[in-house]
């Protein structure tokens, strides 16, 4: 599911918008006013925050944001890359430690690791204490060894060894999503943002499929790590409110990579 096609009204059934959609689920900005009954923010806060995914959205001078969902912005990068933090950070998160259980010691595949979701998530796994192996293109392979994953140059192919997790954050084949599912070890977790995975209860191999959800406590303990330069936040590009249409058609064509930025 991308953001894209949810602002277009293309899953209807799941989330009904009232169209025209303004697009954007996460947010990043300064507060300049506070409804009633509303406690811990003051005008003049530097906020970060995930949209409800329903809501009138974020490529906008002025959004409108439920404080539950907010928390304060990072501190030690600018205020409008840290829009690239809250709903791919909280997929990561959630598909680490609440769905693959990620513990000291773990082994740990991710597939997808030089996307926006993968580098968070190699980030936290490795920080973990696991031993991870991410699957990324040529461009995005360095970055990713940075984060501590050992990057092989044939990708899942070639890999016969167990683990016990594979997170996958790429679109791929019934076919392929097989060959990730037998990589995972008797007991562990095949978790996925895309594709839902087989279902192997002969050796108790779970497959999950991840529904970011808000999450201010979350995004908090993530905000904490980008504080203490223990997560880098990568970003692919940035745009202005002008070049919103054409970044939709470049995510509708394929060749939108990372998280691009929208300033004012």
């Amino acid at each position: 599911m991308h953001v894209a096609e949810v602002a277009v009204g293309h899953l209807q059934q799941v989330f009904p918008l009232a169209l025209p959609h303004t697009p954007g689920i996460d947010v990043a900005g300064t507060v300049t006013a506070v409804g009633g009954g509303v406690s811990g923010l003051e005008i003049g806060d530097r906020v970060v925050g995930f949209l409800p995914m329903t809501a009138a959205g974020a490529a906008a001078q002025y959004v409108l944001a439920p404080a539950e969902t907010l928390t304060a912005a990072p501190a030690t990068i600018p205020l409008a890359d840290a829009a690239a933090l809250p709903a791919t950070g909280l997929t990561a998160w959630q598909a680490v430690f609440e769905h693959a259980d990620v513990q000291p010691g773990h082994r740990v595949l991710i597939h997808g690791a030089g996307g926006a979701v993968g580098g968070y998530a190699v980030q936290l796994a490795v920080q973990a204490g696991a031993a991870v192996v991410g699957t990324a293109g040529e461009r995005h392979a360095e970055r990713v060894r940075g984060y501590g994953a050992q990057v092989p140059g044939r990708g899942a192919d070639g890999l016969t060894s167990q683990f016990d997790a594979v997170l996958n954050f790429a679109p791929v084949a019934p076919a392929d999503m097989a060959v990730l599912a037998g990589l995972v070890r008797d007991g562990g977790a095949l978790v996925t943002t895309t594709t839902p995975g087989p279902q192997d209860d002969l050796r108790g191999v779970r497959s999950i499929s991840v529904f970011v959800r808000p999450d201010a406590d979350q995004l908090t303990a993530l905000v904490d790590r980008v504080n203490a330069g223990k997560l880098h936040v990568h970003i692919a590009d940035h745009i202005t409110l002008d070049d919103v249409a054409e970044v939709h058609a470049r995510n509708d064509a394929g060749t939108l990579s990372g998280k691009t930025v929208i300033t004012l």
